[in-house]
């Protein structure tokens, strides 16, 4: 049979069985499995000591002064909103394409997002629909470094710093990712990072808190962490790394009313993970890399990847991306070519998946106090909530940006397999979006 022949019209799948071993992640050896187990044994999963190594490791490795192990990275952001102020009435400006837990803390606290569009081509927050949503109940910038691409931080700083606004990074994908030689997670006031298992820094369940401002980490400590506030338990001796009066008279009790600690058993999978991660995302880098520069040139494709001319770079590549250009095709294209991908054995294609965000009914109609109106409009002083139509660039995301094989080892021969994959369905990429 005619290999060109496409899978959804009979011909052979130019993939096949996917090797599992391409894709695999993380990586776990005996020694994060003894890891593990010493926590086990040692009965100290609710512990501290070692997710405080974990930390201070992380904090040397990103190049900051304090890092703070959460439970999960949601958590991460719901303390680092609080440490920055955000309360009732209070405005975050953050793109509409990310996934939800970066906005939605902001109505848990009482505060209300305001969104803002998408770049087409970084698919990060566009710096051009930043400053005309200022107003005088905005007190931060949410900035998501999307699908480990990063954010254009010289455009952004600048318009935080002249409008007096803090500026907080989401880096959940972009672990290892840098802008102009900076790391992702060093340019706000404070950044998050999501550790858990589908991450690139995957250390099973956890999230990280960083920043170099101790007013901001106290209140992290004072939000999150009861055991860090100088108020001794049976569980834990006393422990304060507060020094702020305002913060100290609340000891014993986080102002979150949650306890957001990392389980130790994560910390300790991630004192291992980290001996590693930046060889094993160069080889990440590799094979990406390998895969975008073997399709330079096909029609309606371009990699979703930034220059590392000036020594900017992916990092661990999460969530990787395609940019599929759907112009002269009908809504619905991209996801009849996702389709013919899966069926040459290609899994991983699918129509990018988060947002747009605000037309979500949870930002725009979710009652989370039971005062009878939106939180998104209860305590703010504008009404915030967009129409469809508002943000194009987001509200088109499904017809524009797609999930492609995320290679974790530079196996070139495998590779090639999906790059014949990709240039058989695209060269009739106009024909499978007129079927």
């Amino acid at each position: 049979m005619n290999k060109d022949v496409l899978a959804i019209h009979g011909g052979p799948a130019a993939v096949g069985e996917e090797p599992r071993d391409l894709f695999l992640w993380p990586i776990i050896t005996e020694a994060d499995e003894q890891a593990v187990l010493s926590v086990l044994r040692n009965r100290s999963m609710s512990g501290t000591e070692i997710t405080k190594r974990f930390e201070r490791e992380m904090a040397e490795w990103l190049g900051v002064k304090y890092a703070l192990g959460y439970c999960n990275g949601t958590a991460g952001i719901l303390s680092a909103l609080w440490a920055c102020g955000i309360g009732a009435g209070d405005e975050v400006i953050c793109p509409s394409v990310t996934y939800w837990a970066s906005a939605a803390p902001v109505l848990s606290l009482g505060g209300a997002v305001n969104f803002a569009d998408i770049d087409a081509t970084t698919l990060c927050i566009d710096p051009e629909d930043i400053e005309h949503r200022i107003g005088p109940r905005t007190k931060a910038i949410m900035v998501v470094h999307y699908a480990a691409h990063p954010c254009d931080m010289d455009r952004i700083l600048p318009l935080a710093r002249k409008h007096g606004l803090l500026v907080i990074e989401d880096a959940s994908h972009a672990q290892g990712s840098l802008y102009k030689g900076k790391a992702c997670g060093t340019f706000g006031d404070i950044s998050i990072m999501s550790l858990m298992t589908a991450k690139a820094f995957a250390i099973g369940e956890g999230g990280m808190v960083f920043t170099n401002d101790r007013h901001l980490y106290e209140r992290c400590i004072s939000y999150s962490f009861y055991e860090r506030t100088g108020t001794g338990s049976e569980f834990f001796s006393p422990d304060n790394q507060l020094t702020e009066p305002e913060l100290m008279k609340f000891a014993g009790i986080p102002a979150g009313a949650c306890k957001h600690r990392m389980h130790q058993m994560s910390s300790a999978v991630g004192l291992e993970q980290l001996k590693h991660y930046d060889e094993r995302i160069a080889e990440i880098d590799e094979a990406m890399s390998y895969f975008w520069d073997s399709l330079e040139g096909t029609p309606r494709l371009s990699a979703h990847r930034i220059s590392k001319a000036d020594g900017s770079c992916m990092g661990g590549w999460y969530y990787a991306q395609g940019l599929f250009d759907e112009r002269g095709l009908p809504p619905g294209s991209l996801a009849k070519i996702c389709a013919a991908l899966r069926a040459e054995g290609a899994g991983a294609c699918a129509p990018c998946k988060n947002g747009p965000l605000h037309l979500h009914p949870y930002f725009n109609e979710l009652d989370i106090f039971g005062l009878g109106t939106p939180t998104q409009v209860t305590f703010a002083s504008r009404d915030l909530r967009q129409a469809r139509g508002s943000l194009p660039r987001a509200e088109g995301i499904t017809d524009h940006s797609f999930s492609v094989p995320w290679f974790k080892h530079p196996d070139r021969a495998a590779i090639d397999r999906y790059v014949e994959a990709f240039r058989k369905v695209f060269g009739h990429a106009d024909e499978i979006a007129g079927n």
